[in-house]
């Protein structure tokens, strides 16, 4: 195992840019990765879930981490967001794949199906879901939350790999929601007449930061249930979400390395690399000299790097 601080400062050179994959329930480890090097990284947010591992796929490099470690130690609200993000942006990530299992809110989405969603709505409470603060502001536009060259190059590869009898589905709404518990069948049906096409409890805060973060986001939605709403099928259980999560996990582990293998050739550019350009407003001889340095992975472009001189 080694250990890493060192950051890769923020520019545009994809070329040498890496893939970042984040695994989430049942996915705790990333198949076909060569040449695996463990990182311990050290990040102004805390330690990240776990010990992010770099290896290769092809002609491209990637970043694997478990998002609620690899033993499943962290509720959806103690993940380590920032420090996640935080993370994978220091190691030169520039595009992240994220694998989540969710539940169904609407009929057409059938357990073992997929889904590529385009939305959110969030309905999170205790998460701190931005790098800024403590004397800098920054408001990204998120209007569209995942970029949409990914999920398109995504959602090509997955549809190209699903068996008979399951579907890859392209658009949609992800609900967030707290958890840990599971819904409620009132609110199920709540979010089921809002629209939404499938409900889980990490992606919204992920996505927030990667483009703060000048990322850009797309996520592979693996259905495991009908969540409660559902009168023809139970209740959902952890036993039902963990028979379907290893029913999708071998599939997922393809379609995210042949993505992998595509963004290796296009290196896509995405609006979410310079997410950042119009976001910043306090002007920086304003920002305190603490929080320049802890935010001068992301802001260097754009402030010059920190070398110490700044108000206290």
């Amino acid at each position: 195992m080694s250990s890493s601080t060192t950051s890769v400062k923020a520019g545009l050179d994809l070329a040498k840019a890496r893939l970042g994959v984040l695994g989430g329930s049942g996915l705790y480890a990333m198949e076909g990765l060569e040449a695996i090097e463990e990182l311990e990284i050290k990040t102004p947010f805390g330690a990240p879930s776990d010990r992010l591992r770099l290896g290769r796929i092809g002609d491209l490099e990637v970043v694997f981490l478990a998002r609620h470690g690899r033993h499943h130690s962290y509720s959806p609200s103690e993940v380590p967001y920032r420090a996640n993000l935080w993370a994978l942006r220091s190691l030169g990530v520039r595009w992240i794949l994220s694998c989540s299992a969710v539940g169904s809110l609407q009929e057409p989405l059938r357990p073992l199906d997929m889904l590529v969603p385009d939305q959110f709505i969030d309905r999170t409470h205790q998460r701190p879901i931005s790098f800024f603060g403590q004397g800098a502001v920054a408001h990204v536009g998120i209007a569209d939350p995942f970029c949409p060259t990914l999920c398109r190059l995504l959602g090509d590869v997955a549809e190209s790999l699903m068996p008979p009898g399951r579907q890859l589905h392209r658009s949609g709404t992800y609900l967030c929601m707290e958890g840990p518990a599971f819904s409620t069948r009132a609110e199920s049906n709540l979010y089921r007449s809002w629209g939404c096409s499938v409900i889980g409890m990490t992606n919204h805060s992920e996505a927030r930061l990667a483009r703060e973060a000048e990322m850009a986001y797309a996520t592979l939605a693996m259905v495991t249930d009908y969540d409660c709403w559902h009168a023809e099928h139970a209740s959902v259980t952890v036993d039902l979400v963990l028979d379907n999560l290893r029913a999708n996990a071998a599939l997922a582990q393809q379609i995210v390395a042949m993505a992998a293998e595509r963004i290796a050739v296009q290196r896509p550019s995405s609006s979410s690399h310079t997410a950042l350009r119009s976001a910043l407003m306090t002007p920086k001889e304003q920002v305190p000299g603490h929080t320049r340095e802890r935010l001068d992975l992301l802001t260097s472009p754009y402030w010059g790097p920190f070398n110490g001189n700044a108000t206290n």
